[in-house]
Order: structure tokens, then C-alpha cells, then sequence
């Protein structure tokens, strides 16, 4: 008995206090702004349970209980039962396609009496838990052989696919930003490069359509620069040379005017698609030259960078118009400058950016914002929380906000940093990028540089299983970083 009292004595002693104390700020500033946001002038009090501020300070006593309950537990618990608890939370997913309510055309919410719980907001612990162990697992290396790719792709894809059956878009795609895990564990950069290239690409050839060069709309004769400009990149990087990417440059352009010139001499009209793919066929030509002059396979790459490029780019309409639903296809024109639809799906963003843009400097004051005591904002104490933080606090309470968040963040990546173990640096990165996630498009969406997704504000947003899901990983990280210096001493 005494030995259980010591060690938890010396668990309390070793816990990341910083973090705890960035962890009660915020949850604290949320349950003030979700009251500023929910304020009706009828001087109810912010701890009233029929309020939603009174309603999320209930959960967050209960979340502070969860949280030590946390600490309390083993810290080996996590990695044994890691797996276990994983298969577990996918099988809660799969229950809840079958049983959950159609709630706003998605079946995500469990509801147990008073209250209702989402699946998918545990789930981002159990994914983070999964993926430690098995990077913990003995030379464990993504590099080491294929299949370890597999089964980490695996691991994140799982609970994705089950979120998006559940029509929630927004809570699947979280699981996405695990791609940086992967990065920091060996990934190649070239991966993360395809991504950032393949977004460009949707949004180019999305974006500018309207007009043509050479009868190719605009938005694919940009894409195909951008092809040939990528494999000429490729290429230099994977020659080590970049004398490979200057001829390959040069050799697309000698070969554009030519035919561009015995065209016009010869009065032959041309297709300009047919033109531009011509010549980056001609540039892969030029790259199976160099295969064959080095004999490194590896020149193939630009081939196969270019290619992919060009299928992408024809793939976009269908997937649009097919993959996506029709009010995910206007938010996304809407945030495209594609259309414009202030008083349709564009006027959360537009009511927000107006709340935002009025409280200048320094705020209106606390509960003295008139965009959204007036209800002008909907959704305004959960997704769109942001703008009351700025329409009332103003640019420096915006501001502290993202720095308070920011400290919390680089604080987790120290913690990671410092860990013995592949288990507890793969688990906090895991936390690191859910929090870098969730703010960048939370704020991202409420000041229109992003789609509207029905992404939460950390500790912010109203709701229980937000804020029992965010709590769960960061206590989970702060009892697995506890117990740090058990395992030096081995």
C-alpha cells in the first residue's frame, strides 16, 4: 500500500506541469467564450446547466476526473493493451453506422439517455496508441521493408474509412495529419511533396476553368507546366545532377517551338492538348534516355511523377462532381472565388469574417460583441468559436489565443523529443499533430482559408466528446512522459 502511494506520489512529482497548467487555461477560456458566444442578455449565470457554458463546465469536471484517472494507471497499461484498445474503439465505429441517428444526413452520434457521444473523437487515441506500438516493435524501422508501410498505412486508413461511412467528413480527415508521424519516422519527403502537389493541382485545375490558352483551359495548360517543371525537379534530384534537369528543360522547349513552328509554316491546326502532351511525352522519352546512358532505374521517377500528374489532372472533374456531395462541391467553390454564395453555404464564413474584422485591435469587450450576441454567426459557440474570441477580445485576444495553443504544441514535440522510447516520441507526435490539425483549419475555415469541414477549436468548441478526447490524449501523454526516467535507469 505504501509502495502504490509512493509511486503515485512521484508520478504527480513528474508530470509536465507546463503542460497542465496551458491545458486548464484553455479549457477555462473555452468555457468563457462558449458563454460569451451563447450569452442571450437574460443574465443567466455562466454556471447554469441550462446554459451551454454551465453544460461544458459539467463536462469539464469531468474531464479533470478522467484526466487523473489517467495518471493513476500504468504507464506499460497503454502499451500493452494498446492494440486491444484499438480493435476495440474500430468495432465501436462499425456499431455506430448501424445504430446511431441520422443526424443532419451524418450517423456519427451515440446517444446514451441525456447525453450523446462520438466515436470518432476516441478513436484519435486508439489510432495514436496503435501506432506507437507498433513502431515500438523490436528494429522497427518504415524503411526496413514494405510491409511496414502497409501496416502502418493500415492502422491510420482503418478508423478513416469507417468515420467517412459515417457521413463525417471533417472527423475522418484529422486522421491525416498522422502523415507527419510518419515523416518524423522515416517517410521520405517525397511523399509529403506528392501531397502538397497533388492539392495544387486539384485547386488549379478546379480553379480556372473559364479560360483557355492553346483551347486548353487554363487550369490544366497550368498543370501541365507545373508536371514538366516537377519532373525536371525530379529528375536533378534523383540524377544528383543538375545538368539532367537544364537538358531536359531545354529539351521540352527546342521541341515545343518546333512543333508550334511547323504547324504555323505548314497551316496545320494543332490541338493545344494534344501539343502540351506531346512534349511532356517527349520530356519522359528524354528520361528513359538517361535510364539507359546511367543505368539507374531510379530516373524513372520523373517519368512517373509526370504521369501521375497528368492522370490526376483529368481525374479532378469526375472526382468533383461524383466523390463529392453536392454542399461539399459549393463550399469549395465558395472558397475558391469560384462562386459566390454569401447568403448559401458561403454566410457562416462571410458572418464570421465580418465578426472577426469588427472587433479590431482590441475587442468590443466581453459580451459586448453585437455579430454574435445577435446570432448572426450560427454554430457560433462550437465550429465557429473563433470569431467570438475575435470580435470581443480583438486581434490581441486572438492572438494569446494561437500563442497559448502554439506553446502547447512545441511544448508536446519537447516532451516527444525527450522520450526513451519509440512508444511515448510516436504517441506524443501523434498528439502534436491532431492539435496542429484541428487549429490551423479551425481557424483556417472561420476566416475562409478553408473549407467549412465541421472541425472543433480545441477546448474551445462546445461539446463533451471534443473536450473527453483531447483530454484523454494529452493525460495519456503526460503519464506515458512520467514515467521517462523509469526506463533510463535500465
Amino acid at each position: 500500500m505504501g509502495s502504490r502511494s509512493t509511486n503515485n506520489t512521484s508520478i504527480f512529482r513528474s508530470i509536465d506541469w507546463v503542460i497542465v497548467i496551458l491545458y486548464m487555461m484553455l479549457v477555462v477560456g473555452g468555457a468563457i467564450s462558449i458563454y460569451a458566444a451563447s450569452y442571450d442578455f437574460d443574465n443567466a449565470s455562466i454556471f447554469s446547466f441550462d446554459e451551454f457554458s454551465g453544460k461544458q463546465i459539467r463536462w469539464i469536471g469531468f474531464s479533470l476526473i478522467l484526466g487523473v484517472v489517467l495518471l493513476l494507471i500504468d504507464r506499460r497499461m497503454y502499451e500493452t493493451y494498446a492494440y486491444p484498445i484499438y480493435f476495440a474503439i474500430v468495432v465501436l465505429l462499425m456499431v455506430t453506422i448501424v445504430i446511431a441517428p441520422d443526424i443532419k444526413g451524418s450517423r456519427s452520434w451515440l446517444v446514451l439517455g441525456p447525453m450523446s457521444l462520438q466515436p470518432a473523437e476516441f478513436g484519435k487515441f486508439a489510432t495514436a496508441l496503435a501506432l506507437a506500438k507498433l513502431f515500438s516493435g523490436y528494429n522497427f524501422t518504415l524503411n526496413a521493408k514494405g510491409t511496414n508501410y502497409v501496416k502502418a498505412i493500415f492502422i491510420i486508413f482503418l478508423p478513416i474509412i469507417l468515420i467517412l461511412a459515417q457521413k463525417e467528413t471533417g472527423s475522418a480527415l484529422v486522421y491525416l495529419s498522422l502523415v507527419f508521424v510518419l515523416y518524423r519516422e522515416g517517410m521520405s519527403g517525397l511523399v509529403l511533396f506528392a501531397i502538397a502537389f497533388a492539392i495544387s493541382i486539384f485547386v488549379v485545375t478546379l480553379k480556372y476553368t473559364t479560360s483557355a490558352v492553346m483551347g486548353v483551359p487554363t487550369g490544366e495548360f497550368i498543370v501541365f507546366i507545373m508536371a514538366n517543371l516537377a519532373m525536371a525537379g525530379v529528375a536533378a534530384f534523383f540524377s544528383k545532377r543538375p545538368i539532367v534537369a537544364r537538358n531536359l528543360m531545354l529539351w521540352i522547349l527546342f521541341v515545343t517551338i518546333v512543333i508550334v513552328s511547323v504547324a504555323g509554316i505548314g497551316g496545320v491546326k494543332l490541338p493545344g492538348f494534344a501539343i502540351m502532351l506531346g512534349v511532356t511525352i517527349v520530356g519522359m522519352i528524354y528520361c528513359v534516355y538517361e535510364v539507359i546512358k546511367s543505368h539507374s532505374s531510379r530516373l524513372f521517377m520523373p517519368i512517373i511523377v509526370a504521369a501521375s500528374s497528368l492522370v490526376f489532372m483529368m481525374s479532378v472533374d469526375y472526382v468533383f462532381n461524383k466523390a463529392l456531395q453536392p454542399h461539399q462541391q459549393t463550399r469549395i467553390k465558395v472558397l475558391l472565388g469560384i462562386e459566390e454564395d454569401l447568403l448559401g453555404k458561403g454566410y457562416n464564413v462571410n458572418q464570421a469574417k465580418i465578426a472577426i474584422g469588427s472587433g479590431g485591435l482590441t475587442g468590443k469587450g466581453f459580451l459586448n460583441g453585437t455579430q454574435t450576441k445577435l446570432k448572426y454567426v450560427p454554430e457560433q459557440h462550437t465550429d465557429f468559436i473563433f470569431c467570438t474570441i475575435g470580435e470581443e477580445e480583438g486581434f490581441v485576444g486572438s492572438t494569446i489565443t494561437i500563442l497559448l495553443f502554439l506553446i502547447l504544441i512545441l511544448r508536446i514535440i519537447k516532451i516527444a523529443e525527450r522520450q526513451p522510447t519509440a512508444f511515448g516520441r510516436v504517441y506524443a507526435y501523434c498528439v502534436a499533430s491532431y492539435f496542429i490539425f484541428h487549429l490551423c483549419i479551425n481557424i483556417g475555415m472561420v476566416i475562409g482559408l478553408c473549407p467549412v469541414i465541421g472541425i472543433p477549436l480545441p477546448f474551445f468548441s462546445y461539446g463533451g466528446s471534443s473536450l473527453w478526447g483531447f483530454t484523454v490524449l494529452l493525460f495519456i501523454l503526460l503519464r506515458i512522459d512520467a514515467s521517462r526516467k523509469e526506463f533510463r535507469n535500465y
